[in-house]
């Protein structure tokens, strides 16, 4: 395994494996005893950083939300778990009411929900302390200065290390930084968003926002990236749910431009060449490129999970970096 850091303070940032695991089925769609399973491998292959959400996942019946995280908190109880690895979660995004599909009627970022809902996050968690708290969405109803504030005495009272934001507006994350910064209060220093080597459209409608995919990180957001190296970027689904390798997973409308045709091209000629899977280049690609990426997979079996893992150590020649990154 390799490790990166996130953070910049001393006191709060952490080492952290290149590859994130995430736990967003675990407990519902993934039974407990794979999803211990999958926890287990990771962390035998040095896999030390574990992502979910207060919210997962409440789209599987009989859900609200928090199922992965109490999986998450039973997993380290039974196994001893403790600062040696870095579990994140995240707040703001979970219905006020079982829901099957996605919703605007979500618990949102104002001050008292942030307390409240990180509250019972760690209480789920089993721990007293969170070690990455992200805002997982935009919540247009409550002041940003509100929320970040709220963030921000969260980790200044130490119940929180590090501070994150999922699903903003780059705009919006620049602002929040600033207003933290102004008061005194720490900030977001870790992004996470959907990233791919197959480039998502941003210009398409979505449910929160009719100005296009605020999740997606396009252009701005690598670009903010670049600008600031303090910050650290996760990217999920980077594996685009099987789409890659799986002819019966298609891909979605967000992919239906002319590019994708040809970096599916380049991509299916690295694998060839490196003997490595499509899924595992994307993964290489991603740790390796000039703005530092920790993807974050999923998995639903041991054998998914390791085809990932063995990306880590799979290193691509420049040529086949720059003919990767020169397709469009």
């Amino acid at each position: 395994m390799e490790y990166r850091t996130i953070g910049t303070d001393p006191s709060t940032r952490r080492e952290v494996s290149v590859l994130s695991l995430g736990a967003m089925l675990f407990g519902t769609a993934v039974d407990e005893r794979t999803s211990f399973a999958l926890l287990d491998r990771f962390v035998e292959a040095g896999g030390t950083f574990v992502d979910t959400s207060n919210n997962y996942a409440f789209w599987v019946e009989g859900s609200q939300g928090g199922e992965s995280e109490a999986l998450l908190g039973r997993w380290r109880r039974s196994r001893g778990i403790g600062d040696e690895v870095v579990i994140a979660t995240k707040l703001g995004a979970r219905p006020h009411a079982p829901s099957r599909g996605f919703t605007l009627d979500v618990e949102g970022l104002s001050a008292k929900t942030v307390r409240e809902s990180a509250e019972r996050s760690m209480e789920r968690l089993g721990t007293d302390r969170i070690d990455l708290l992200y805002a997982h969405i935009e919540d247009p109803r409550t002041e940003l200065a509100e929320t970040v504030e709220a963030f921000g005495s969260l980790a200044a009272q130490g119940s929180v290390g590090l501070l994150g934001v999922s699903n903003h507006w780059v705009w919006r994350v620049e602002r929040g930084r600033a207003l933290a910064a102004a008061a005194g209060l720490p900030g977001w220093e870790v992004l996470q968003y959907h990233h791919s080597y197959l480039r998502h459209r941003t210009d398409l409608p979505t449910l929160r926002s009719a100005d296009g995919s605020v999740g997606v990180a396009g252009g701005e957001v690598l670009s903010y990236l670049r600008s600031e190296p303090g910050l650290a970027m996760v990217a999920y689904s980077p594996l685009l749910g099987g789409s890659y390798v799986r002819s019966d997973k298609p891909l979605g409308e967000g992919f239906d431009h002319a590019g994708t045709a040809k970096r599916l091209a380049v991509l299916r000629e690295v694998a060839a060449e490196t003997g490595a899977t499509a899924n595992q280049v994307v993964l290489a690609w991603l740790i390796g490129g000039e703005v530092p990426v920790i993807p974050l997979v999923g998995a639903s079996s041991v054998a998914q999970l390791d085809e990932s893992l063995a990306a880590v150590g799979l290193e691509l020649t420049a040529d086949q970096r720059a003919r990767l990154d020169a397709a469009h």
